[in-house]
């Protein structure tokens, strides 16, 4: 099973996550050095994956938001 666009973003939020929390409980630099350059990493891999992601809506500008829409009523 291949993990999905959404599922690197929660991935890359936890990574980053886990750097401030490092940071805050002030570990050693070599761990926050390589987590934070790991999430870097996964960061651009992640902003990759969302913009190559095969995701169709039918939705248009005209909708404007999904919790107060204007325009035609669907």
């Amino acid at each position: 099973m291949k993990p999905s666009a959404l599922t690197w973003v929660a991935i890359t939020t936890l990574i980053l996550l886990t750097v401030v929390i490092f940071v805050a409980m002030d570990m050693p630099f070599g761990w926050v050095f390589y987590l934070t350059t790991l999430g870097q990493a996964v960061l651009v891999y992640t902003v990759y994956r969302v913009l190559t992601d095969d995701y169709t809506t039918h939705k248009t500008f005209d909708d404007f938001y999904d919790d107060h829409p204007i325009g035609k009523n669907k």
